[in-house]
Parts: C-alpha cells; sequence; structure tokens
C-alpha cells in the first residue's frame, strides 16, 4: 500500500512541472502544472512535464496554463523570457497578469495594450520635440560658427596692408 502511494507520487512528479513566475514586482511558484501554452516569434508552442531544456522570448499577448485538476489559468504579458529545464518552467517578464477567468484577463489585457500605446505615443511626441531641440540647437551653433568666422576673417583682413583701400 505504501509502495503504491510512492509509486502514485512519483508518476504524478513525472507528468507535472513547477512554474516560476517572475516581474519587477511579483514572485510565484506555481505547482502541478500539466502543459503550459505560448508564442514567440516562431508561432505558437505547448510545453509538457519532461520536455527538452529550451529557451525562447515570448510575444506580447495572452497565455495559458493547465493544473493537474484539469482548471486552465491565464497568463497575460507583454513578452518576457521563457526558459523549462528539468521539469521547471521559469518565466522572467517586466509584469504580468493572471486570472483563472478568461473574460478579465482580456479586458485587462486591452487595456493595459491601450495604456501602452498611449505611453508609446507620449514618448514618441517627447523624442519628435527632443529632435527638434537637437536640431535647433544645430543650427544655431552653426550660425554662430559662420559668423565667427567671418568676424575672425575681418580681423585677419584688418592687420594687412591696405585694408581701408579693399572695403
Amino acid at each position: 500500500m505504501l509502495h503504491d502511494r510512492c509509486n502514485e507520487r512519483i508518476e504524478r512528479l513525472m507528468n507535472n512541472f513547477t512554474l516560476y513566475l517572475q516581474s519587477s514586482t511579483q514572485y510565484e511558484e506555481i505547482n502541478d502544472i500539466v502543459s503550459f501554452i505560448g508564442e514567440d516569434s516562431s508561432g505558437t508552442f505547448g510545453i509538457m512535464a519532461n520536455h527538452g531544456r529550451m529557451m525562447t522570448c515570448l510575444k506580447f499577448g495572452l497565455f495559458w496554463f493547465r493544473h493537474e485538476n484539469n482548471t486552465e489559468e491565464y497568463l497575460a504579458s507583454p513578452g518576457g523570457v521563457l526558459y523549462f529545464v528539468e521539469n521547471k518552467l521559469f518565466i522572467n517578464t517586466r509584469h504580468y497578469l493572471r486570472s483563472k477567468d478568461y473574460q478579465n484577463i482580456t479586458t485587462a489585457l486591452e487595456h493595459e495594450l491601450i495604456q501602452e500605446e498611449e505611453n508609446i505615443r507620449g514618448i514618441k511626441e517627447s523624442l519628435h520635440r527632443l529632435d527638434e531641440e537637437i536640431l535647433k540647437h544645430l543650427w544655431e551653433l552653426k550660425r554662430k560658427k559662420a559668423l565667427f568666422r567671418l568676424h575672425d576673417s575681418r580681423i585677419l583682413d584688418e592687420s594687412r596692408p591696405g585694408y581701408l583701400s579693399c572695403l
């Protein structure tokens, strides 16, 4: 009886893996994961227990994973690095959202995407203003340099004999 329970536990461990979610402000360890579905630049992929070692960069989007009890959870992330080794799945990202409710997480993901687009738009506007200021400053420097050269050439002309006669 005891031997059967040990074998059962070993079989369960061999068919599951642990997910480690890490961001700059969050850390979670989730046990008894049966499968993970993600997306990288090559497309959608799946990971199950005993998968070979792999590393990839996740795209911005929605991923999901299934627990041993057959429940699914969803994970929204702006991309990140995924590393799988020895039945441990590590996902490192700037931040993430996790939920068992598909509708809630898609709404949160849409909100986050809109917020990200607004941030990017603000950054682009700031860069555009910065470019304009740099160009304006360079134009001013070039103008001052030209005036300085003109001024220097007049000083040199004054030292030549007959300077007044050529004016």
